[in-house]
């Protein structure tokens, strides 16, 4: 995808698209193609698996943390209009 896209869709400025972008490639994330003058960004996923297996090992916590600030904030919205 170039960043012109990436731009529009994540309505962010284009420096901060590039610079994250430039973050991304050099860590080996993305990967970048030239077409013409533009520059065509790929994901290169499969270098996420790792971080994405990290992550997975915390999903019950995050389920159980999740489910507590929902509880937490429910209860603090019915009191706030009990209080209105």
């Amino acid at each position: 995808m170039p960043v012109g896209d990436m731009v529009e869709l994540t309505e962010l400025s284009q420096p901060s698209v590039s610079k994250h972008l430039g973050l991304l490639r050099e860590v080996g994330v993305v990967s970048v193609a030239r077409q013409g003058q533009q520059r065509i960004y790929n994901l290169e996923a499969e270098k996420l698996k790792a971080v994405y297996d990290w992550a997975k090992s915390f999903e019950s916590m995050w389920d159980g943390q999740l489910s507590r600030i929902k509880a937490t904030a429910e209860k603090r919205a019915a009191a706030a209009r009990r209080n209105n």
